[in-house]
């Protein structure tokens, strides 16, 4: 089975991104800004409008969502 280097949960309102891999939280620091606000523990959180860019951006660079 393949590792997964990020995990997206949607939690209503919001879906939560974690970073597993250590490849996965280097993407998210050289690919994203984000607010200290939207980190909630190891998790950050977005709006329901930007998952499918950032999903698509993590994808086309070899990351495993789950």
């Amino acid at each position: 089975m393949a590792q997964v280097d990020i995990n997206v949960d949607d939690e209503g309102s919001v879906f939560l991104f974690t970073p597993v891999t250590k490849l996965a939280r280097e993407w998210v620091a050289q690919h994203l800004s984000l607010e200290g606000w939207q980190w909630m523990g190891h998790s950050f959180g977005v709006e329901h409008r930007f998952v499918a860019p950032i999903v698509e951006g993590m994808l086309a660079d070899g990351l495993r969502v789950a």
